[in-house]
């Protein structure tokens, strides 16, 4: 055997094996983030929980900011992968899609959310233009859905990016108080919060497409 060939065989392992730690890395690094908060975390700490020498995280990132842009980074990665793999059901409204969508995603991954929200004011400028560029991605989704609805009437929204982002502030913010076990369940707050996105952007009857809403007329008027 060659020893190219010799080569090859031993940087198999060692790469799969550098992937695992960096994953634990990442793990350990999110639990601690959710439960303390980026500040008040130590690269010892980490090291500590995925049994290593603090000195071997330095291998796969070299400060604790490259751990936070990656988790943001790849959250926001694995939220546009789903999202293009959630295909869209012929039957359903695009706008229901979008928020049973996100609901569901986000509720599955509350040390994420909380993250990717809270510690935005921990990333570096470069890193933070780096995860506003890919969250500016997103709600060009739904941005485009609130657009091409009120062209068509199904919706009257004045500013899309505005109602864009108060929505998915809405919807983003359930990870935060919602639990299982509790009064509502999951399929309960889904229903709950689509219908008051769908009472925020409805038209009112006799303004088809127009993005505006009419004034509705008093009884004085009417008669």
């Amino acid at each position: 055997m060659s020893d190219a060939a010799v080569q090859t065989q031993i940087r198999g392992p060692v790469r799969a094996k550098g992937q695992e730690t960096a994953a634990r890395v990442r793990e350990a690094a999110l639990k601690r983030f959710a439960a303390a908060g980026y500040a008040a975390v130590s690269m010892r700490e980490i090291a500590a929980d995925v049994g290593v020498r603090p000195g071997a995280l330095y291998n796969h990132f070299p400060t604790k900011q490259d751990i936070l842009k990656d988790l943001m980074l790849s959250h926001m990665a694995e939220l546009h992968a789903a999202w293009v793999d959630s295909g869209e059901p012929a039957a359903m409204d695009p706008l229901e899609h979008f928020v049973r969508f996100h609901i569901r995603y986000h509720l599955e991954r509350a040390d994420e959310v909380f993250i990717s929200y809270m510690e935005l004011r921990n990333l570096e400028p470069a890193n933070f233009d780096l995860v506003e560029a890919e969250r500016r991605r997103y709600e060009a989704v739904l941005a485009g859905i609130l657009e091409d609805g009120t062209a068509a009437g199904r919706y009257a929204v004045q500013d899309a990016m505005v109602t864009t982002r108060a929505i998915i502030a809405m919807l983003t913010g359930i990870p935060a108080w919602f639990r299982d076990g509790g009064r509502l369940s999951r399929p309960d707050i889904e229903e709950l919060y689509l219908d008051l996105v769908r009472k925020a952007v409805a038209p009112e009857t006799g303004s088809p497409g127009t993005g505006t809403r009419s004034r509705e007329q008093s009884p004085r008027e009417i008669g």
